[in-house]
């Protein structure tokens, strides 16, 4: 019986240090990546700049593709084209119209 209590002890030191590197993996991982990202404010930050300026690009496109149906202008609205515009501004929606006319 003494050698099952003895087995059984180690058993649960082994599963506890298991736990305990675990934990220690995980905290440090989350400090690595705090230091490489910053603070996570930052990251929010531009997160939403990011999601702006794609919601910006996409109502450029809506209006160019209303205002110039007249001309058989047509952009389709899409992530790509939407980052294109939205981070770019008026010079990306300009290529965006030059490569659908010319290139494509």
């Amino acid at each position: 019986m003494n050698l099952y209590i003895l087995f059984y002890k180690r058993i649960w030191w082994g599963d506890f240090f298991m736990e305990l590197l675990k934990f220690i993996a995980i905290i440090s991982g989350f400090l690595i990546l705090l230091f490489l990202i910053g603070s996570p404010a930052k990251l929010f930050k531009l997160l939403g700049h990011g999601a702006v300026k794609l919601l910006i690009g996409a109502l450029l496109l809506f209006f160019l593709n209303v205002f110039g149906h007249r001309f058989g202008i047509y952009i389709p609205i899409n992530l790509m084209t939407s980052a294109v515009a939205g981070l770019l501004g008026i010079p990306g929606l300009c290529a965006l119209v030059v490569i659908e006319t010319w290139i494509v």
